[in-house]
């Protein structure tokens, strides 16, 4: 049986990049949030350190690294409960093969959100099971509802959920026997508001059951190349990947896995790397609201969801025009129609270049 997946989104914006890429003083890529900013010292030295790594890795990740990871939850996420933690090749893997993993199939239905990263429609759809478009907790397929994918903060959006309703997606997820995989993945970028994580005491009340939080390493620490991302939650759901894993190869390389440790015990370089983000926020919110658009959200995370109230195309071609790329919303869901990403991941001279090209307008 074919699988069938969606095109790849990216491949119908080449045209507008092409576009953009003639603008006299070079394009300005805001469409996609890869990390340009240096990789720390401190986990480039680590990564150099365990180079001579001639066997073969710890699935499960090294003491060290399970000890980083746990230490990280409790003191970060605010987590007392005892959570099992697994790394991963990044966190679009663990996105993409999640619900394969978690043995999900034809009979059951699994939600996601109504504006989100195509990754959890595909990862759906790799598993054979049934996908649901929903932001409310009152959602049902034709099949069971095995688990429910929240997002916070959101990608595109930058929404982020509060505990009030993290608790009500737990509450209801828990009478129905699903699981809840909320992808966390810009927990530490929080902008007018401090995201929590469905882990957190205050939203499980110490109780992980049911529960797993996926996290990456890509955006806080600038380690999109050594692909460094983990899952946590409920030790048993945690040791049944562990086993899938086991038997598929999916190890983190044991170089990555030392970078790891070292990027989740170090705080002062995601300080710095937030007040860089920070800056280029300002400089891009404050560009775009003079050219005419409305933010919307945005309140976490590493983008800006911006609108003209017009097709999101007609916006994105508008902006390639002078030589800024973006991401049009309908690549997350029919509720993107009209508005478009803006990706904070690029230089601090390539912002002010888009700033005094939307500013100039």
């Amino acid at each position: 049986m074919s699988i069938q997946l969606p095109d790849f989104p990216w491949d119908t914006l080449a045209p507008y990049g092409k576009r953009a890429k003639e603008h006299p003083d070079g394009v300005v890529d805001l469409s996609i949030g890869t990390p340009v900013d240096p990789t720390p010292p401190v986990v480039r030295d680590a990564l150099i350190a365990a180079a001579d790594a001639p066997g073969y890795p710890l699935t499960a990740g090294t003491p060290a690294l399970r000890d980083a990871m746990t230490s990280w939850v409790a003191q970060r996420l605010a987590a007392s409960a005892d959570v099992g933690v697994l790394p991963t090749i990044g966190s679009k893997e663990a996105v993409a093969w999640l619900p394969t993993q978690l043995g999900l199939g034809p009979s059951d239905t699994v939600i996601f959100p109504e504006l989100a990263y195509p990754t959890y429609d595909v990862g759906i759809r790799l598993a054979g099971a049934i996908g649901v478009r929903s932001d409310a907790t009152v959602a049902a397929g034709p099949g069971k509802t095995a688990a429910i994918w929240v997002n916070s903060p959101s990608n595109p959006t930058g929404r982020v959920l509060g505990v009030a309703h993290l608790r009500k997606v737990v509450a209801w997820a828990r009478e129905r026997g699903a699981i809840v995989i909320s992808d966390e993945c810009y927990v530490e970028l929080g902008w007018d508001v401090e995201p929590v994580s469905v882990l957190a005491d205050e939203v499980c009340d110490g109780d992980v059951t049911g529960l797993l939080a996926v996290h990456s390493l890509s955006k806080r620490s600038n380690l999109a190349g050594y692909r460094a991302g983990f899952v946590a939650g409920d030790p048993a759901i945690v040791e049944r990947l562990l086993a899938v894993r086991k038997h598929g190869g999916l190890i983190v390389p044991a170089p990555v896995q030392a970078a790891m440790v070292a990027a989740l015990s170090d705080t002062a370089h995601v300080a710095e790397q937030r007040e860089r983000y920070a800056s280029r926020r300002e400089a891009l919110r404050e560009a775009l609201v003079t050219a005419g658009f409305r933010i919307d959200h945005s309140e976490a995370g590493l983008y800006l969801w911006a609108t003209r109230d017009e097709p999101c195309w007609d916006t994105v071609s508008w902006l390639a025009d002078r030589g800024i790329l973006v991401a049009p919303g309908a690549f997350y869901g029919p509720g993107g129609s009209h508005h478009v990403r803006v990706a904070l991941t690029a230089t601090d001279e390539r912002v002010a270049a888009a700033a005094k090209r939307l500013v100039g307008v």
